[in-house]
């Protein structure tokens, strides 16, 4: 009895510092879930403002979402986490089950798996606002404009007639496609899952989740709305000039193998065109949030290391590279990117350092005059 009764008091002891862990990290989230809140009840006011519910994608992340962020990657971190402390202290078995099934540790990958499926809600929410933008705004209104901008920038030729000679071989567009259409999801959400549930990554989880969120608000609602357009392979739909981009479309969608962003515009449009929600609809090109989200990898990466940083920026170039020559974008919406994402995470990052610096002061007036 002794034994069972030890057991019983050592699992209670568990569960009680695993629901402080957790209570704590749900305190550190809150300004987290209340932005989300925010942003759902704007989107909810705007779809019930323009008459289009049937435009709502709340429920098309739901299957998706799960599987990946409450079963397949949390297994997988499990997995990892103690496979590696097999690997690195010699076989131990014992000490693999306290570190991975610790409540500081399991703590951390709970109030993770409940943020990210809170941020299910905010993506659905983003893939609402971004379906009615067209709406809101009339159509859309600045491909010849970013066109013309972009010819500027390449002295006078649209940046693809220079791309796609340079690298129209078919293992390189293999390779560019499905780094573009795979891999950068992999990367971005997988750093997502891992920064918001890995104890390692706390000291910058609210910030990087927020800047996150920020991408996709400011990026891809705010300024996608204000400066709405469609993209190069959408140009001649929306302008009516079927020529400038039409050697483009026709290297995309190449009857030897159509690549698998022109399979995905077409679906996109099909979409636009028939007023239908679907899992990552919408149509939007300026600025990039393909390329504002690698960036913002890139600059917590250079946080970590300048090699990093040095790595995870050529990456962030060959993103913008690729979503030309793949006709998603303009060339001026990655440097948009670049310079809205560059100019939120320094200041975030201003902010939150100043505000942990009056509270470390405040602390230690309260320590003295105690």
């Amino acid at each position: 009895m002794g034994n069972r009764d030890e057991r019983s008091i050592n699992l209670r002891g568990w569960i009680f510092e695993l629901l402080l862990h957790v209570r704590a990290r749900l305190r550190a989230d809150c300004w987290l879930y209340l932005a989300i809140a925010i942003y759902s009840v704007i989107g909810i006011a705007l779809l019930g403002t323009y008459g289009h519910a049937e435009m709502a994608s709340f429920g098309k992340y739901l299957e998706q979402w799960t599987y990946l962020f409450l079963f397949f990657m949390p297994l997988m971190a499990v997995i990892f986490d103690y496979a590696w402390v097999l690997l690195r202290f010699n076989g131990k078995q014992s000490l693999a089950k306290r570190r991975t099934f610790s409540p500081h540790r399991l703590a951390h990958l709970f109030s993770g798996m409940l943020l990210l499926m809170a941020l299910m809600i905010f993506q659905g929410m983003f893939t609402s606002i971004k379906n009615l933008l067209p709406l809101m705004r009339g159509g859309f209104l600045y491909d010849e404009w970013l066109a013309r901008i972009d010819a500027l920038l390449a002295f006078g030729f649209d940046p693809w007639k220079i791309l796609v000679p340079i690298a129209r071989h078919d293992v390189i567009v293999k390779i560019v496609d499905w780094n573009y259409s795979v891999l950068w999801f992999v990367v971005c959400f997988g750093t997502l899952f891992y920064v918001a549930t890995s104890p390692r990554a706390a000291p910058v989880r609210v910030r990087y989740v927020g800047m996150f969120m920020f991408v996709w608000v400011v990026c891809g609602n705010i300024f996608a709305g204000i400066f709405i357009s469609a993209g190069p392979v959408f140009y001649g739909a929306v302008t009516g000039d079927s020529q400038r981009f039409a050697e483009l479309l026709d290297f995309l969608a190449s009857p030897d193998g159509p690549t698998t962003a022109n399979m995905i515009q077409r679906y996109l449009w099909s979409l636009h065109e028939h007023g239908g929600a679907g899992l990552g609809s919408g149509v939007s090109a300026f600025p990039s949030v393909h390329v504002g989200l690698i960036a913002l990898n890139a600059f917590f990466a250079a946080e970590v290391s300048r090699r990093l940083g040095i790595i995870a920026f050529g990456y962030t170039a060959l993103v913008m590279a690729s979503s030309v020559f793949l006709g998603w974008h303009y060339l001026i919406d990655g440097y948009a990117s670049l310079l809205v994402v560059g100019l939120g995470h320094f200041a975030l990052k201003a902010l939150m350092n100043r505000e942990t610096r009056s509270a470390a002061d405040t602390q230690q007036v309260a320590a003295a005059a105690a």
